[in-house]
This record gives structure tokens, sequence and C-alpha cells, in this order.
């Protein structure tokens, strides 16, 4: 029995784990590297093994760094199974298509680019297409509950378990058996935080002898979460007041359902307007809202008392949808609403245009509620830039910024030492595994391993 961390080892994105037993070799997760020029060039190494080799992946949620290289694997040559919920398949089917998508587009204008200055060197290749993403989807495989162990093979059964980081977000547990041993190891992927709306608590891990856990908040503590509402609250109503635009950068899974959540909340309590005009502009935003709204299994109590009572948990008065791209441009019209847009990085999607048309203005604000990688249009921001570059053009920073960190996703030290306590593994092995493979200690990225040189070693 082996595990090779082949991505999210000293790093933030690109979650890829190789557990090799029985015979066989499992993937956990197959993810795709955000952040800076390096993270592409990363993206297009190899990965460290042979692709068609493996068997197994098994897919603990649909965000883009833990699915994101899923069609290029299967364009290099996998064939196996990808194992996952129901509500992360059809996730991670959006996020896949949207990545390939940009993948297309980027490498289209980098030619074009080329073509101009008249470089004659390589044609720029896309890291995959739409029909690669397309192709992957059919080796997609849905497990029939949380909790319920499904097995993949002799000597390798794997349970999942409900993680509450996104709508069908998961941790793995594989039960090995190799040569008259058994092992036990859990992988946590990425674990939510107790009492988040819509979506349940973290389920209580099942006993361990390895876990293999994420870290990425390991080294601090989340603000409270009604302090960071009230103040999403505050700098709306002065914002709007002032007739100003609020922008809210915001990642389409998870975060933005979160936000139309708590302002239809804000609006029914009377904390905010309920004349508030709020336009969502993001399409891919849009279609994880219905998909949320097809997987009601995945809420919670609350969310259920909602929609018990008749209320769309997503739904407010003044909010408009705005799918097309006129639709969007007209926005640069509006003043005194709020604009979620994406993406939440600010490296992409419609949200950079309504900087370049608000960023300059005193009355507007920028709210982020999520992290932001280094060297992201966001993190610059963030920083305190004076000055951005939006879509080739500078503009000046004069809008008010926000930064709400209570809206996170992740699980803080906190929380992740408490679910650790309850899997039965003492605190000692769990440390001298983070030195031993390098996993991510904090939010701060560092320079990943590259293909080919991942760290690996006997599952003691």
């Amino acid at each position: 029995m082996r595990i090779a961390f082949h991505g999210a080892a000293r790093n933030v994105t690109g979650s890829c784990y190789l557990i090799e037993c029985a015979g066989k070799r499992v993937l956990i997760d197959c993810g795709l590297y955000q952040g800076n020029r390096e993270m592409d060039e990363e993206n297009r190494n190899n990965f460290g093994f042979d692709p068609a080799a493996i068997d197994y992946l098994l897919l603990t949620h649909g965000h883009l760094d833990h699915c994101g290289r899923i069609p290029l694997l299967s364009r290099l040559g996998f064939k196996g199974k990808v194992v996952t919920t129901a509500a992360t398949r059809e996730l991670a089917r959006l996020v896949m298509l949207d990545s390939a998508r940009i993948q297309e587009e980027e490498a289209g204008y980098r030619n074009y680019k080329a073509a101009k200055r008249k470089n004659r060197g390589a044609v720029i290749e896309p890291l995959y297409n739409t029909l690669d993403a397309l192709n992957s989807l059919d080796a997609f495989v849905d497990i029939t509950a949380f909790e319920q162990p499904y097995d993949l093979c002799p000597g390798i059964r794997a349970t999942f378990f409900d993680a509450g980081h996104i709508l069908g977000s998961a941790c793995i547990l594989l039960e090995l058996e190799e040569a008259g041993k058994h092992r036990r190891v859990l992988f946590s992927g990425d674990l939510g935080y107790n009492g988040r709306a819509i979506l349940p608590d973290p389920a209580v891990p099942p006993p361990a002898d390895t876990v293999i856990m994420e870290s990425t908040y390991g080294d601090r503590l989340h603000k409270k979460l009604e302090p960071s509402i009230a103040e999403l609250f505050q700098a709306i109503n002065t914002t709007i007041a002032r007739n100003g635009n609020v922008l809210i950068p915001s990642f389409a899974l998870e975060r933005t359902q979160e936000l139309l959540y708590y302002l239809r909340e804000g609006v029914e309590q009377g904390r905010l307007n309920r004349n508030l005009q709020v336009y969502l502009d993001s399409p891919m935003a849009i279609s994880a809202t219905q998909i949320f709204r097809h997987h009601r299994e995945c809420f919670d109590e609350e969310t259920w008392a909602v929609i018990s009572a008749g209320r769309d948990p997503f739904e407010l008065p003044g909010l408009q949808i705005v799918r097309d791209t006129a639709q969007s441009m007209a926005l640069k019209q509006i003043r005194g609403a709020v604009i979620i847009a994406g993406s939440g990085m600010c490296t992409g999607g419609r949200i950079r245009h309504h900087l370049r048309h608000n960023l300059w203005r005193k009355e507007a604000a920028v709210i982020f509620v999520g992290y932001a990688a280094e060297g992201t249009l966001a993190r610059q921001i963030i920083d305190g830039a004076a000055e951005v570059r939006v879509l080739q053009e500078y503009i000046e920073v004069n809008a008010e910024i926000y930064t709400i960190g209570g809206f996170s996703a992740h699980a803080d030290q906190e929380e992740l030492l408490k679910w650790h306590a309850r899997t039965g593994t003492p605190r000692t092995h769990l440390s001298g595994a983070r030195r031993r493979y390098g996993h991510a200690d904090s939010g701060r990225p560092s320079a990943p391993y590259p293909g080919g040189h991942a760290r690996s070693a006997p599952i003691l």
C-alpha cells in the first residue's frame, strides 16, 4: 500500500492523491492549479503517473481545484470510473464545461495576439476542450447515499461522508486490504464549518488509521458568521444610501447561493430595504443555483423550514437574473444596486467589466467574501493597490473596499482540530504526516511539487 501526493502539497489548489493497493491505482480528486502564471504551467506538466493506469477516481466535490483536470486525465488515456455524489456530478459538469470554454477562449486569444505580432511560433492549444469535458462525464458513477460502503474491487472499499463544504461534498474513507494487512485511510476533502446556511454540519468522521486532511485555514480562526452578515448588510446600506453600486465578486458554487440566502433573510427581517435591487450577473452561478434547487436532499433543517413555509431560499423581491451579454452590459447605467458576478478572484467573468465601470467611483463599494490567491486581481485590490489593470485598462481604485472573512466555506483551525480528534488518530501522527508529505499548512500558497516529483510513502 502506498500513497503519493500529486497536488495540494505545499499549495492550496490542484488536489490529487494516488493510492496503490491490491494491484489497483485509485485517485482521490484531480484538480486544477489556480493562481498565477506558474500555476498555469503546472497544469500542463505531466501528472507524475500514467492516466491510462488509473482504475478509479473518487471525487470529493465539484470545485475546480478538485475536479478541473479530469477532462485532461480522460484525454490522456484514463478509462476508469469516477465515483462521486449525484450533486457533485452535476456541479462538476458545470465547472468542467466552463473551464473548457475558458481554456479555448484563452488559447484563441493568445494565438490571435501572436498572429498580430507576426509571431510564427507554435500554435497554443487549450489544456482541454469542450469535447474532452463532455467525454469525461461518461465515466461518472453516482453513489447511492452517504455512509453506505461502496466496494470498488476486492481489497478496496470506499465510504462517503457529508463534508458540509459545498453541495454534495464528501469526506472519503478507504478501507484497504493487501497481503493480510488492513488500513483505514480517511481523506477529509474540504471541510465546511458548523452553523452555516443551506448545508448540514460536517458529519462525524469515522475512526481511521491514517488521516489526510486539508488545512487551508489551519493557522487561523474565522471571524464569526453573524458579525460578518451584519457587516455585509451595513456595507450595502451605506453604499446604496449614497447611490453607489455594490459589487460582490463571488464564486458561483456555494458562495453565491449563500449570499442570496442571507440577502433574502435581510429583506425579510427588515435589515435591508425591501426594494433593494440585486442583479445576479453570472450564467454559471445561475445554473449552479438551479442545481441547488434540484438537490434539496442536501439541505439542512433551517433551509427546509424556509421551503416548508412556501418560500424559495434563494429568491428575494428585487432579484433580477442577468443571462445574456447585452443585459450585463446595460448594467453600467445602473446606480444604487447590488451586482453579484463571477469570478470570485476577479480573474475572469463579468465582474471585470463591472469593476472597470465602478472601481474608480468614490460612491461605489466592492465587497470580497472569499479567498483571493496571490497574483489575482482580487488580491491586488484587497492588498490596497491604488491602481489596477482591468481588461487592458488601468483603473484607479477609489471605491470603498470591504473584505469580510466570515463567509468562508472552509473549517478554521479550531474546527479542523475538533474534526480530527473525532477520528481517533493521534495528533502526533497528523503533524508528522504534514511534515513528511508536505500537505498545505495555511492559506498562503507556496511552490507546488512539479509533475513527476510527487511525495510518495507507504501507508503506515
